[in-house]
């Protein structure tokens, strides 16, 4: 089981939006921001009341969380990524939120 490093600090997730580079497709949003260091990618969620209630945002969560984790080892690191959850992931499978996340890790070619 490989580790997960987390962004934690309001701080953190506020630079990683004013200057990291966003991109985003039907079901995410992923902000990526380059860190100083090689160290692992520090990864962090952020689900809106929008999306739904406590229970369902907390599914989001864990569904990104473990498609990341599952991934995370073909991932180039030091990098700060934020990962932002849209309305219409709400009610999608693990499948579809995994292929949208790698889909958008693609793109930013952490992968």
């Amino acid at each position: 089981m490989s580790q997960f490093y987390s962004l934690k600090k309001s701080r953190d997730f506020h630079s990683v939006y004013r200057t990291g580079k966003s991109l985003a497709n039907r079901y995410l949003v992923v902000y990526v921001k380059k860190r100083d260091d090689d160290g692992e990618n520090r990864v962090g969620i952020s689900v809106s009341k929008k999306v739904g209630n406590s229970v369902v945002r907390h599914r989001l969560k864990r569904l990104i969380r473990e498609g990341y984790r599952l991934n995370c080892g073909q991932a180039t690191g030091g990098h700060d990524v934020v990962v932002i959850a849209r309305e219409k992931s709400n009610g999608r499978t693990y499948r579809e939120i995994e292929r949208a996340l790698l889909s958008l890790l693609k793109s930013h070619r952490l992968i």
